[in-house]
């Protein structure tokens, strides 16, 4: 049966029985700061589970995407190394919220494994909770599975919690005897051994308590279901292969790099593993990609690039100095493109990044190198054997180098590596990276929690409305609920029926004003707090009281200004896709008043023929005054319609689309413009990086365009009046050129000074060991003239080692040469290291010439006399 069958036959299944078809979610769980990504099936449920959110279904099955790769849900350094583990898999489910319980749970995974699945009865077993003997009961009894082939194990193996405290319960695991051929043939085999006889097939977990913070565990009054079978996994089961690797899910992509590589599959150990890390990785990759994360140093990104460096890593391994993992894409996309669409519409946008970031992984390489041969040398010094940890841990981090492959270069060299401080440098990293992790960790608070159990009709009506009459919901300060607040308080407020458009999307939130029959209320700012409009405010005058009516009425000027920007950014968005190409994702915005900026996907700066035809595209479509639309309707339909979707983002089953007639559609919950012509014109400000794939925009609209033009008129009048021109360009093309000629007179009168002397300059030259040693220092004399002067001399001497320094700005300049024919006996680079390390500076270079600096006159002296000490010595 192909993996495409069983995953059909699953969620078939699963439907027949009442559940509701879900979609995976995304591998970046954009509401859950918790988890770097996606890990399990039960992921995208957590909120209904924990009772913060209501479904409009009681049963549920999907087939999510996951990824085990960073953080403590990890899998990385075993991919590869064994038959089962993967970065990236398809995790197939079933979810009861409240309706079903264990012994229904029971029963479908039975009925499907045995019945539809078609595995031997004979050769399952299933583990259990060692207290849970409602299971061990429904599972003997009713299942007739015999009492010995009931395993009971304790809480690490057998229960389950989302984390210390919440919703937790027994699990039971069902299991397969593959047979003596793949167990480690040891006398004690059996359940729980590490071997892959007694193969672990599906999760059922049954949520029945909570945990307080004492420990204490309570019956949750909806007791629920949460299961999990790996796709890859019971696709190996039912295709009777040994590892995961073997089935249809990674055939084609072994056989492509198989091709690619000149390698061959199941004939070498190493050869196997290093095949299995590049075929499950790429799965990764491009997953990841096409949800629009990019490599990065830190977080995802940093996962990402790991990914693709290891990846890139092991085809150097086979023996490939090229780049190559992009092509493995195209397998990847055959194989799920079907199932899993993004990928599909991301495919040469994922072959790119990958392509960049494979160049850059062989350049970091060739960098890495030359760090550790400086090791190396510094190691030889000292006598020693051991490269530090702190060393190991530079090239596994700054130049992404896996520590295998350190350890590996380490004994090519015959050393050792200090593993134990690799590990205190690289655990220093992890905790940094936690306390970042929980600083973003943003709960939602319990009187939130409160307040949105109680508000079951707080609307937004700002999309029609500047202005409403409406009613006070509720009143809190510091976190607590009060029922008023007086005059110089600040606070928040929440209303039944509010126009203020709560912060979200990239666009800010409204400000205005609430006027009651005894209070004068200013809103600074409009928030989303748990799914309500949160008014923070200060009370001018008066008193607002819980249950107050009262006049609600947003900064129409205000707003009308984000208006303006936030539709320009659509048609920023399209307009750059148009000239640029569809790899451009936006990547983050933000909406204010005054500017707009958006940050997108692409791989180098824009130029000012890009920038230019991006404006002048914004600008048309402005003057065309095309109208602007907006539709609600289911997601699938949306999507199917080809809107422009952020893929991290999470949408409800009806979407709201914005329409641009003829140009843009995309889903947003933000306020637009009527038609393009209310934006009036759009001008680029700034075109920047912000990150590796990064681009940024910033741009204004309306009268801030207006006042971005005025001023630059203001300054071009400016230069006219200073200049005396009517035509300031022609007048400041003029002036340049005349300072070039000047500057261009001025170096060559400097040459001509530096170099009349030369002959009395070489005069000063020592005989040492049968080569000539220069050493002299100059006053005033600028990098470039020392570096033309060394040039000249070493051409009239020779051979020769010449050092030459001056000092300008209070800073010492060193230039060092060697001539050609002893440069393979004294390299510069090396020489001046030494020299400027010595005086407590910095330089480098290559063979034949070398520059660097040192901190004053005084070390100037000192550098000449360390010069001709290494000269002797040598």
């Amino acid at each position: 049966m192909e993996s495409s069958e069983i995953r059909k036959l699953f969620l078939d299944y699963f439907i027949s029985k009442g559940h509701e078809l879900v979609k995976s979610s995304p591998l970046i769980p954009k509401e859950d700061p918790t988890l770097l990504f996606t890990n399990a099936g039960m992921v995208q449920f957590k909120r209904v589970f924990l009772g913060e959110e209501q479904r409009p279904y009681s049963r549920a099955t999907t087939c999510q995407k996951c990824m085990r790769a960073g953080g403590k849900h990890s899998d990385i350094e075993n991919v590869g190394f064994t038959a089962r583990h993967h970065t990236f898999f398809e995790m197939l489910g079933n979810f009861s919220f409240g309706d079903y319980f264990k012994r229904e749970a029971i029963f479908f995974a039975w009925e499907l494994l045995t019945t539809h699945f078609k595995l031997p009865k004979e050769k399952m077993w299933v583990s259990i909770y060692k207290d849970d003997n409602e299971a061990a009961e429904i599972w003997e009894r009713e299942i007739s599975i015999p009492k010995e082939r009931i395993v009971r194990l304790g809480e690490k193996d057998n229960f389950w919690q989302m984390g210390d405290t919440g919703p937790c319960g027994p699990c039971s695991e069902i299991i397969i005897d593959q047979g003596e051929e793949f167990g480690c043939k040891k006398p004690d085999c059996s359940v729980g051994c590490d071997c892959d006889r007694f193969l672990e097939l599906w999760n059922l977990v049954f949520m029945q308590f909570n945990r307080d913070e004492e420990g204490k565990l309570t019956l949750l009054p909806k007791p629920s279901i949460d299961t999990g079978m790996g796709l890859e996994r019971i696709t190996a089961v039912m295709q009777g292969k040994k590892t995961n690797f073997d089935t249809d899910l990674f055939e084609p992509i072994i056989a492509e790099i198989c091709s690619t590589l000149n390698v061959k599959y199941n004939k070498d150990r190493k050869t196997d593993i290093s095949i299995k890390v590049i075929a499950d990785h790429i799965r990764a990759a491009t997953f990841l990609i096409a949800e629009g994360l990019i490599p990065s140093n830190e977080g995802r990104g940093y996962v990402l690039r790991r990914i693709i460096r290891r990846a890139g890593r092991h085809i150097k391994l086979l023996g490939f100095d090229r780049i190559a993992l992009y092509r493995f894409v195209e397998p990847v996309i055959y194989k799920l493109g079907g199932v899993y669409p993004e990928i599909v519409t991301e495919r040469e946008r994922t072959k790119k990044i990958i392509k960049i970031e494979e160049e850059k992984f062989l350049k970091s390489l060739e960098k890495a190198q030359e760090i550790f041969e400086n090791i190396i040398e510094n190691l030889t010094k000292t006598d020693s054997k051991l490269i530090p940890g702190e060393e190991i841990f530079r090239l596994y981090d700054t130049f992404g180098l896996p520590f295998d492959m350190i350890r590996e270069m380490a004994q090519d060299s015959e050393l050792e590596i200090d593993e134990i401080g690799f590990q205190k440098a690289l655990n220093k990293q992890r905790e940094r990276a936690r306390t970042a992790q929980k600083a973003e960790e943003v709960g939602i608070s319990e009187v939130y929690k409160i307040l949105k159990q109680k508000a079951e009709s707080l609307i937004f009506k700002g999309y029609n409305d500047y202005e409403l009459e409406t009613q006070i919901f509720a009143i809190v300060k510091n976190g607590e609920i009060l029922n008023k607040l007086e005059t110089g308080e600040e606070g928040e407020i929440f209303l039944f029926e509010t126009p203020f458009y709560a912060e979200s999307g990239g666009q800010v939130g409204d400000v205005g004003i609430i006027l009651s029959n005894s209070a004068k209320i200013e809103v600074v700012d409009t928030k989303k707090i748990g799914g309500l409009h949160c008014h923070k405010v200060r009370v001018l005058e008066g008193t607002i009281k819980e249950g107050d009516r009262v006049f609600a009425k947003v900064n129409i000027e205000r707003r009308k200004s984000i208006m303006r920007n936030h539709t320009a950014t659509h048609l920023l968005h399209a307009a750059l896709r148009a000239v640029l190409g569809e790899h451009v994702k936006q990547a983050g915005s933000l909406v204010s008043p005054d500017r707009l900026r958006f940050d997108f996907t692409h791989f180098e700066s824009l130029n000012d023929e890009e920038l230019k035809e991006i404006e002048n595209i914004v600008n048309e479509k402005i003057l065309e005054n095309l109208p602007v639309k907006v539709e609600n309707k289911s997601l699938d339909e949306a999507l199917n319609e080809g809107v422009t979707a952020l893929f991290e983002d999470k949408y409800e089953d009806i979407v709201r689309v914005v329409k641009i007639l003829g140009f843009s559609k995309e889903l947003c919950g933000g306020t637009h413009c009527n038609s393009t012509g209310e934006i009036g014109s759009f001008f680029i400000i700034s075109e920047g990086s912000v990150a590796s794939g990064i681009r940024r925009i910033e741009a204004v609209t309306g009268m801030e365009a207006y006042k971005y033009v005025e001023n630059l008129r203001e300054q071009l009048k400016t230069i006219s009046s200073i200049l005396k021109s009517a035509q300031p360009i022609k007048a400041v093309e003029k002036l340049v050129a005349e300072l070039k000629e000047k500057q261009n007179e001025i170096e060559y009168l400097k040459e001509k000074f530096i170099t009349q002397n030369i002959d009395d300059i070489i005069k000063q030259a020592k005989d040492i060991k049968g080569i000539k040693a220069l050493a002299v220092k100059l006053e005033g004399v600028d990098t470039k003239s020392l570096r033309i002067l060394s040039d000249k001399i070493r051409e009239k001497l020779h051979p020769a080692v010449i050092l030459l320094a001056s000092k300008v700005d209070g800073q010492g300049i060193l230039i060092l040469s060697v001539s050609k024919d002893i440069s393979n006996k004294y390299d510069a680079g090396k020489l001046l290291k030494i020299i400027t390390q010595a005086v407590g500076g910095k330089g480098g270079g290559k063979a034949e010439s070398a520059q660097g600096g040192c901190p004053d006159g005084e070390s100037i002296e000192k550098a000449l006399e360390v010069f001709y000490e290494i000269l002797s010595v040598n």
